[in-house]
């Protein structure tokens, strides 16, 4: 951890920004409830991996959730998650997170239908992503990343967007160190 913090403080002194000032935020959504493969879950697999990215970096976290909040049902989500990707939609969230204070965002999502979920287009539209470095990563069940490597890059403009790590939502969910050692890449 010291290593980590050592090298943020050296990176920021070369790259004229004081420590004070170099911040990084982990942006997520995750979903509760009756997930594939784990069952029903009071933490979601994507939050899992926020939460250890969170304490090997010191970044804040912020969770994006929808004013309307997806169904705990694993089918009736996907049916909603479904619905929302053929109409291209946009769904309200309960609440924004001003980035302009953030070098380095850490964006995390559930892979679903190939994608990531719409409410997290909602949060990206609603940012100036100019200058930032994006660090995602995803949790998915087989899919990998899907497409959002393009897709991330393409809808981020002026953003440094980093490849996507996939983890398996199981693996987020049960194994730690095995989620530890995936996201190692990215804690760098």
């Amino acid at each position: 951890m010291r290593l980590i913090i050592i090298t943020a403080l050296i990176i920021a002194a070369l790259s004229g920004v004081s420590a004070a000032e170099a911040k990084s935020l982990v942006v997520v959504f995750s979903h509760t409830g009756e997930n594939y493969t784990v069952g029903n879950i009071t933490t979601g697999n994507t939050m899992k991996l926020a939460q250890i990215i969170s304490e090997k970096t010191g970044a804040e976290i912020f969770e994006v959730k929808p004013s309307k909040p997806y169904p705990k049902s694993y089918d009736e989500c996907t049916d909603v998650a479904k619905r929302e990707q053929n109409q291209n939609a946009r769904p309200a969230i309960a609440e924004d997170k001003d980035i302009s204070g953030y070098d380095t965002i850490y964006f995390g999502y559930p892979i679903w239908w190939g994608d990531i979920p719409m409410c997290m287009y909602t949060f990206i539209e609603a940012h100036d992503w100019s200058g930032k470095t994006v660090i995602p990563f995803c949790t998915h069940e087989g899919s990998g990343a899907g497409r959002t490597d393009r897709t991330l890059k393409s809808s981020m403009k002026g953003a440094d967007v980093k490849s996507v790590t996939a983890v398996r939502g199981s693996t987020a969910q049960n194994n730690r160190a095995a989620s530890e050692k995936a996201l190692a890449g990215i804690l760098k």
